[in-house]
């Protein structure tokens, strides 16, 4: 997720009582150091501070279901009580394209976390169309929309108005944010119908960073899809083999990448027992 996260992370802190507001219900305050050294090295994605309680609110970036979220959300509400001395208010905001099937909570007999998850798809994008921030147009672009051509002419309209060194950046973000969404023709195509954001996309340098920007945006997409897939097919096999899946083997299927996910489905064949197929 690293293109996504770097331009909602940016989009996100140039407009911290707009978006971030209507997620947290944060207002004024201050954007900390995100850094958590520890003997393992974390990084949060936002951490900021109420100006008036000096609250904590941390706010996680997620393009993906991630099955570690829950003991990485407690992980980090740990490690950021040991450095300030007091634990955050946590929400994580979901800008995936899948269904989200991540639980809100992590609930064991010993220990209790819970934070909340907020479904972009689920926001009404004119909330952010209208905002003043430009920042928020672009993020509607992730919001939902009954008439995706309509929002992103609208976007592009808002760009369009900025000054030119702006502008580039702005329409750089569009269409990495676009590619979660599939959308980087579209929004290619309504450019072009407007001439002054056209220069943008003859940039010698720019115009290609775009382009590639999209492109890999569509690779990641078709990957993460290929994955699940995969995952789900070696879920369903196993059971039949070995009977119901413990939450551990889950777990441990759910680490996977493609390449491990097909060779377990071959050495499957011959394997006699899980813990053959997953070794201590």
């Amino acid at each position: 997720m690293h293109q996504y996260d770097t331009v909602l992370k940016s989009l996100l802190t140039g407009s911290p009582n707009s978006l971030f507001h209507l997620v947290t219900g944060a207002k004024r305050g201050r954007w900390l150091n995100v850094e958590l050294p520890k003997v393992v090295q974390a990084r949060v994605d936002l951490l900021f501070e109420l100006a008036a309680t000096r609250e904590l609110i941390l706010l996680e970036l997620q393009s993906s279901n991630d099955p570690d979220l829950p003991v990485r959300m407690a992980e980090y509400a740990l490690l950021i009580r040991q450095i300030y001395k007091r634990f955050p208010k946590m929400y994580v905001l979901y800008v995936g394209s899948e269904r989200l099937r991540m639980p809100s909570e992590l609930d064991t007999p010993d220990l209790t976390c819970r934070y909340t998850i907020v479904d972009i798809r689920h926001w009404n994008a004119e909330i952010l169309l209208r905002s003043n921030h430009p920042g928020d147009a672009i993020l509607s672009i992730l919001g939902r929309d009954g008439n995706r051509m309509e929002t992103v002419r609208r976007i592009l309209e808002r760009i369009a108005k900025m000054k030119q060194s702006s502008r580039e950046i702005a329409f750089s973000k569009l269409m990495i944010l676009a590619g979660i969404r599939q959308l980087g023709g579209v929004v290619e195509q309504e450019a072009k119908q407007m001439p002054i954001l056209l220069d943008i996309m003859d940039h010698d340098v720019i115009g290609p960073a775009i382009r590639k920007g999209r492109k890999e945006g569509k690779a990641e997409g078709r990957l993460e899809g290929k994955i699940e897939e995969a995952s789900a097919i070696a879920q369903r096999q196993l059971a039949a083999r070995f009977g119901p899946l413990s939450p551990a083997t889950k777990k441990r299927l759910a680490k996977l990448n493609l390449p491990e996910l097909e060779d377990l489905t071959i050495r499957l064949l011959t394997a006699k027992s899980i813990t053959e197929l997953f070794p201590r």
